[in-house]
């Protein structure tokens, strides 16, 4: 019961409210107990039976009130408990919600617990969409019976701007793993060419590219995590856990680290990359950075930042006459070296390692959307990273560490690598520029807003090189960038 109250705490939403119903001593709160130690994340915490308090309420993950309805005279007193304004903050946990004869807040879903031979079963009915998530939950429990840790503790990880969900698997005799919950998404609404945007941005759609691409790059000595068990159809990983080593200290930048990370890059790219690569008996083609997909990234720009900023949408004129600048631009990159590009290589998704060795203590756990493009963009991924405030000179040194590395490996077109870093920064603090808008007015995630100034910042450091001509004169037509944003 335990168990499985920490397995539904995971597929618990803002909005969740669960009637719990079965006989005295059939394990209400027991499982009750079990669900708000794991929202709390907090195994010893004290939840005592609210028999006589009638409600109990937790700070949690998600806050957390649980009530027991045995002592209620009459459904009438359920205003005064609060449950309508908890459901709309967080979760509720209801023990005998017989006693408030079907006027429970929301859409509850029921959870009863009957004996069965020497055990319980236990049944669940309320909205699909609710069901869903807890089957979802049950079922990683199956896959991880399946993959020898059935029993394994699994602690919900903080989640970011992905739509994959993580946890932490521990289990006594056995190393820390990551179990990566990433079903198959479906399309959105066709946006160009009959194409949805994750189609043209060639975003990954399952897990079956991190498989891929994760292989490969353990292959050529990125110290990328080993897959422990998959099941591709499913989108269920369980990984290696590289470790708890921040890349940042205290949130700052550490630079030593980027120049390491820099060198990573190098030694990666002065290997070949094959675009085909081996997967779950078949093969994964890595798809291509085309132009499509540099321009519609791009173009987040206009479609979410700069509604944001002026405060009306972009007109077809402004649209068509930023698409012109970006297409001249791109234009450039047909000579550009390719290779892998991880797409975002910077400190959210790199792990510090002191206990490795040389390369070997950079972790690298984000790349399941990689494409085949110019070999620049990840440089420019690290060196203005998108979480940290990176100055000039940091910028300028990592480069340097990168350019070193690539030049002692033999001939380096250094001209050719600076005019494709300043396009491909370009390009990707406008795409970023527009996500963290978008996640704001889209996803009602407002805590991007806070790295605009940052992301402005690197737009106008990276559209200062002559091969952004075409989009600089563009924001300065327009007026995009402030003056203090522009220095």
């Amino acid at each position: 019961m335990s168990r499985l109250g920490a397995d539904l705490a995971l597929a618990l939403k803002a909005g969740d409210v669960l009637a719990l119903s079965g006989d005295l001593g059939a394990g209400k709160s027991t499982l009750a107990r079990a669900m708000i130690c794991a929202l709390a994340g907090n195994p010893d915490l004290d939840v005592p039976s609210p028999t006589f308090t009638l409600v109990q309420e937790y700070q949690a993950r998600l806050p957390v009130l649980h009530a027991d309805l045995y002592r209620i005279g009459s459904p009438d007193e359920l205003d005064e408990l609060g449950l309508d304004e908890a459901a709309e903050r967080g979760v509720v946990l209801v023990e005998w919600p017989e006693r408030a004869e079907g006027n429970l807040p929301g859409n509850p879903v029921a959870v009863t617990i009957e004996p069965s031979g020497k055990g319980r079963r236990i049944t669940f009915d309320g909205p699909a969409f609710t069901l869903a998530r807890i089957q979802r939950s049950l079922a990683i429990r199956d896959f991880l019976a399946e993959a020898g840790q059935g029993e394994a503790d699994r602690i919900f990880m903080f989640g970011d701007a992905s739509t994959r969900a993580y946890e932490t698997i521990t289990q006594p005799d056995t190393p820390i793993r990551i179990l990566m919950d990433a079903p198959k998404r479906p399309d959105g609404p066709p946006i160009r060419n009959n194409k949805p945007y994750s189609q043209i941005a060639h975003l990954a759609e399952s897990v079956t590219p991190f498989v891929a691409i994760g292989n490969a790059l353990r292959q050529r000595g990125l110290a990328a995590p080993a897959i422990h068990a998959e099941d591709l159809d499913q989108g269920l990983l369980l990984i290696e856990h590289l470790g708890h080593g921040n890349f940042l200290d205290d949130g700052k930048p550490v630079a030593e680290r980027y120049h390491l990370a820099a060198e990573v890059l190098a030694a990666f790219h002065a290997q070949p990359f094959p675009a085909t690569l081996p997967v779950g008996g078949g093969t994964y083609v890595v798809p291509a950075y085309d132009r499509d997909a540099l321009t519609i990234e791009a173009e987040l720009l206009s479609d979410w930042y700069l509604p944001y900023f002026t405060g009306k949408p972009a007109s077809d004129t402004l649209r068509a006459a930023y698409g012109a600048a970006w297409n001249q631009v791109c234009d450039q990159l047909d000579t550009a070296e390719k290779h892998l590009v991880i797409r975002d290589y910077h400190s959210p998704n790199l792990i510090w390692r002191p206990e490795e060795s040389g390369l070997n203590r950079i972790g690298v756990i984000d790349f399941q959307d990689a494409l085949i493009g110019p070999s620049a963009y990840d440089v420019a991924s690290l060196a203005m990273d998108a979480r940290v405030d990176i100055d000039p000179a940091l910028e300028a040194w990592t480069k340097a560490a990168y350019v070193a590395a690539r030049k002692a490996q033999g001939t380096f077109d250094v001209e050719g690598f600076e005019r494709a870093y300043a396009i491909m920064a370009a390009q990707r603090n406008a795409k970023i520029l527009g996500i963290f808008v978008r996640l704001n007015e889209r996803d009602s995630k407002p805590v991007y807003l806070k790295h605009l100034p940052r992301i402005r910042s690197y737009f106008a450091r990276a559209i200062a090189h002559p091969a952004l001509d075409p989009v600089r004169r563009f924001v300065e037509d327009n007026g995009i960038l402030a003056p203090a944003d522009a220095r």
